[in-house]
């Protein structure tokens, strides 16, 4: 009797990876835009508070939040460019010193310093444009503060629940931190502002 061959047939893989999938290849872009969305929404919010806490005017805490957005955009930019790029510079030194001879895949995985900073400038600028939106359309001043709360607190909660959910971290733990955070930066810009502005200083 002729031998049976053993023949392997290939089996094809799961379009579906996700159990196989390392989210930690998302950290380095999405720690960069969360974060970014993040610090421009409650830095420009906190901002036209702490500006709408002395002045009734919609012009000055417009203009003060463009300033700040602008400024913070590019403070996010560089800041990320030159963590990044340091970040690099000791993968790659690493690299050398192990003798690495896959280069290929290894550059793959290396961080990328203007891709992180143009994502942290991107990123900043669209969390911030909420509290400037939101306070462009509104006549009454304390109405457009209200307005202003009402926004960046959506804003917040959407933002922690966006980056749970690419993230696969728990949403409602990620939303309350976020909110939390954000809430306090406003209460406590808006609150010294109005006692240093009431004490004439």
């Amino acid at each position: 009797m002729a031998a049976q061959n053993n023949i392997s047939i290939p089996i094809p893989e799961n379009k579906s990876v996700e159990e196989g999938y390392d989210y930690s290849q998302r950290g380095q872009w999405l720690r960069a835009a969360v974060l970014g969305a993040s610090d421009g929404l409650v830095s420009v919010a906190s901002l036209m508070m702490g500006i709408g806490a002395v002045k009734n005017d919609a012009k000055a805490m417009i203009l003060t939040g463009f300033a700040g957005l602008v400024a913070g955009a590019c403070s996010m930019a560089i800041g990320e460019f030159v963590s990044v790029s340091s970040q690099l510079d000791i993968e790659v030194s690493h690299m050398k010193r192990n003798g690495s001879s896959n280069e290929e895949s290894e550059n793959e995985k290396l961080p990328n310093p203007m891709q992180a900073a143009a994502a942290s400038a991107i990123a900043f600028a669209f969390g911030a444009m909420v509290p400037l939106l939101a306070a462009s359309f509104i006549v009454n001043h304390k109405v457009r503060l209200t307005v202003v709360v009402a926004a960046v607190t959506f804003a917040l909660v959407f933002f922690g629940w966006f980056g749970a959910f690419l993230g696969r971290t728990p949403a409602v733990k990620s939303c309350f931190r976020v909110l939390v955070g954000g809430w306090m930066a406003m209460a406590i810009t808006f609150g010294l502002t109005k006692l240093i502005g009431s004490n004439g200083l």
